[in-house]
């Protein structure tokens, strides 16, 4: 088993939802949005939407965000490189892992621009906390057509976020730039990879098993599977929409009292010893979906006494929760020591006595 950690997917402090890591190796995901120093001082954060924004700007935000994925679809980093801000340049190695980790989606596929936003932080210093609302806002929150975009330690400037749907390569995605406007130029400040399907699934197929396991009263397959379709739901971490709210609030509503999250931990008890769970959560692997188990562990490095503890773990999490055989082709036990460092097992639920 390699013991490279699974990436932790990044969250930003996003409100109304509920805070939840969705971790997934699948995401790869890359954020690179260089920030200046945290500052406290008020300023002024306004949103407008693509029927907001007049044409010139509308279209010339558009034909940056095709021109940079045709760019990341030809691998042409170094150009991709010259148009960004000076911040991001100066830390672009995350950005080119990211083009050249997906060029196999990128390849020979289209992109749509979806209707974009632009944001203007005022001021002269930058915001701690900016938060942009977007369009209209109902009795109950959001609306269909509204949006809200979290960014912290966000310089003054004019930024537009631009998300596009990719489709036609190996695999569908979404790809997401923020651009900052710098001159007369929309330069990039940003880059989101996001997968909208895993093994050959979208989000409304998970959506629909998580359902059909609730129906059978099998709540940790549900929950696990309803935390995948948001996952698959959510482009970038710092907006959310009345559909993502509804998603998190769902899986608030569904999460078993039994599983660790929001960092809480639960005790997994097998020979006689407590194992403090840490999280819990779904891994799409090629075309199969294992289940990920967190616990923490005061040393990981005798890797082979490590599997041992691995596998006991899995084994009494497959005892405690049976149901999730129906759901799942293997389970992955990662011991994280105080550090940090973890050490991970696998294995398939075939052999899992």
């Amino acid at each position: 088993m390699p013991t490279e950690a699974f990436p932790v997917r990044p969250t930003f402090d996003l409100l109304p939802r509920p805070t939840f890591d969705l971790q997934r190796k699948r995401r790869n995901y890359a954020v690179w949005l260089v920030w200046l120093a945290l500052a406290t001082a008020t300023q002024a954060q306004v949103c407008q939407n693509s029927g907001d924004i007049d044409a010139s700007t509308r279209t010339s935000i558009e034909a940056a965000a095709k021109r940079y994925f045709d760019l990341s679809a030809k691998g042409d980093t170094t150009t991709l490189k010259q148009n960004s801000i000076p911040a991001v340049a100066a830390n672009f190695s995350g950005i080119e892992g990211a083009v050249k980790e997906h060029q196999p989606a990128f390849a020979g596929a289209q992109a749509v621009v979806r209707p974009v936003f632009l944001l203007t932080a005022d001021g002269t210093q930058p915001l701690a906390r900016a938060e942009f609302l977007c369009g209209v806002f109902g009795p109950n929150g959001q609306t269909k057509d509204s949006a809200v975009f979290v960014l912290p330690n966000l310089p003054p400037g004019k930024y537009a976020v631009t998300i596009l749907d990719v489709s036609g390569g190996k695999s569908p995605l979404t790809l997401t730039f923020v651009l900052q406007e710098i001159g007369s130029d929309w330069k990039l400040a940003g880059f989101f990879a996001a997968d909208s399907q895993v093994a050959g699934h979208d989000a409304a197929w998970f959506l629909q098993r998580a359902h059909d396991f609730q129906a059978k009263s099998q709540k940790h397959n549900a929950w696990l599977y309803h935390r995948e379709a948001t996952a698959l739901s959510v482009p970038i971490d710092f907006m959310s929409t009345r559909a993502t709210d509804k998603l998190y609030e769902d899986a608030q509503s569904m999460q078993p009292s039994d599983v660790p999250a929001n960092g809480s931990t639960v005790d997994l008890s097998s020979g006689g010893k407590a194992y403090h769970l840490t999280d819990i959560f779904p891994l799409p692997v090629g075309n199969d979906l294992d289940v990920v188990v967190k616990y923490q562990a005061a040393d990981v490095s005798d890797t082979s006494r490590t599997f041992q503890e691995n596998t006991t773990v899995i084994k009494a999490l497959v005892a405690k929760y049976p149901e999730l055989r129906d759901a799942f082709a293997g389970v992955v036990a990662r011991a994280v020591d105080p550090s940090g460092r973890d050490y991970g097992t696998l294995l398939p639920m075939k052999d899992i006595k």
